[in-house]
């Protein structure tokens, strides 16, 4: 009993010196309101980092030529240009029709780019999800999608444009590739989502693999394709935008690139971002119906 006794009067003092310790580490602030101080080699170093870092950003903008610019004057200038783009908007060199075609060729680039992609990339996701794929095959697949993923857009399209040449064709093949690695992506972890037991009790009737697929991946998980499918097109459709002035693609990105950077007018500039602006707020406004209806 006298064992037991001390044993327990020394777990209450082991306890009592954790409070202790942890007392001395805490702290009160200005407000009244205890703080616990982590101090780690982890966090010193990102503070000298972040230190260094804007040590260096003000140094630049010390040393940096500004060859004579009046900046009250540049200021000026930008807010007068905001004003002419987002006040004075109206359409000078094109007409109302051109315009409307032009953002048609750019929905189209958006839409096959999404329509290939999603195609190769929901076989591809098959490989690539491990609760229905081998293992080594579906890190192999990830692996190598995980690599066209970390290519950007614009550097898949001007890759192709040295093959295809400058135009539409590039910009959908280079808008493809990025979409086929990054929707192979989202639905493989759609896919791993799936309830375990469906899948083995399919397995347990002799069920092969393309009937596992449609009768137990494809219903379970159907919503989530589908909404990261449109948000895929949301995303193509800003970067054919884009690619219209980095690539010749066409449509309304490459009358955007015109008239802010060759012929320089405001005007026709802040209308044809208007244009753009709502066409992108429909587009969702669509994407969020048909998703309400998947699910």
């Amino acid at each position: 009993m006298i064992s037991q006794y001390e044993a327990n009067i020394a777990t209450t003092l082991g306890s009592l010196k954790d409070v202790i310790n942890l007392s001395d580490s805490m702290s009160k602030g200005r407000d009244g309101k205890i703080r616990i101080k982590a101090k780690s080699k982890s966090n010193t170093a990102i503070y000298v980092l972040v230190m260094v870092l804007l040590g260096l950003t003000v140094l630049a903008f010390l040393t940096f030529d500004y060859k004579d610019i009046d900046f009250g004057k540049a200021i000026a200038d930008t807010l007068h240009n905001i004003k002419t783009v987002f006040l004075q908007p109206k359409l000078t060199r094109d007409t109302t029709v051109g315009v409307l075609y032009q953002l048609f060729v750019t929905f189209c680039l958006g839409t096959l780019s999404t329509i290939f992609g999603a195609i190769l990339a929901f076989f591809c996701s098959l490989l690539c999800a491990k609760n229905i794929a081998n293992q080594t095959v579906a890190n192999i697949f990830k692996s190598f999608v995980a690599l066209i993923r970390a290519i950007p857009t614009v550097l898949w399209v001007l890759i192709f444009a040295v093959s295809a040449g400058l135009g539409s064709v590039a910009a959908v093949i280079g808008l493809t590739f990025h979409s086929f690695a990054y929707l192979t992506k989202v639905y493989a972890e759609a896919i791993e989502e799936v309830d375990e037991g469906t899948i083995e009790a399919l397995r347990a009737s002799g069920a092969n693999f393309w009937q596992i697929v449609f009768q137990a991946v494809v219903p379970a998980s159907r919503s989530y394709l589908v909404a990261w499918t449109f948000m895929r097109f949301e995303i193509n459709f800003t970067n054919a935008v884009a690619m219209g002035a980095a690539a010749g693609a066409g449509g309304i990105g490459f009358n955007l690139f015109m008239a802010g950077s060759f012929y320089f007018d405001l005007n026709e500039m802040g209308l044809l971002t208007y244009v753009v602006v709502i066409a992108v707020v429909v587009l969702e406004f669509v994407s969020t119906k048909i998703k309400a209806k998947a699910k």
